[in-house]
């Protein structure tokens, strides 16, 4: 699936999903207008209550666009105070899947995906936590667990358990 850029070239189009795990009521009209932009439609999601952080609001919404659209989403969403979320962008001809997993206290977590879903962890980044630990096998876990994104997960996990419940 192709789709003509302005410079008449096409480009490839993929597709994902956007979890807001935990999103301040108030600022959802203004979540909704955000990814709206990027996507370049009006978007509604269907919000419910986030049952783990009471007054706060979960909604998810599956997006289709060019390669590179949830990067441009992560980055539209990204920094609002007490918003929780992830955005998966499916894989395509010439690129990685991706998910992105964003936390007020952690930041971004970007990591590339395989087609099953898996966290692929470049070689790179392998060789910086054999370096980094310099032997010590505590530093070297701790290092793959942050490629992993595990300390992402284990803040997201409640708020994507509540979302499952409601």
């Amino acid at each position: 699936i192709n789709t003509a850029t302005e410079d008449g070239m096409s480009a490839p189009m993929t597709r994902g999903v956007i979890y807001i795990h935990s999103a301040p009521a108030a600022l959802c009209p203004h979540l909704e207008w955000a990814i709206g932009s990027v996507l370049g439609t009006p978007v509604k999601m269907e919000w419910t209550e986030q049952h783990v952080a009471p007054g706060f609001c979960r909604a998810e919404i599956e997006w289709v666009g060019t390669q590179g659209t949830g990067a441009l989403l992560t980055s539209e969403m990204h920094g609002w105070q007490h918003l929780r979320f992830e955005i998966t962008e499916d894989p395509s001809p010439g690129a990685d899947g991706s998910r992105w997993s964003v936390t007020p206290d952690l930041g971004i977590f970007h990591a590339t995906v395989d087609c099953a879903g898996n966290v692929m962890v470049s070689e790179e980044r392998i060789r910086w936590a054999y370096e980094k630990g310099d032997g010590n096998p505590s530093v070297f876990y701790q290092e793959m667990s942050i490629a992993l994104g595990e300390p992402w997960d284990e803040e997201l996990e409640p708020f994507r358990h509540a979302g499952e419940d409601a």
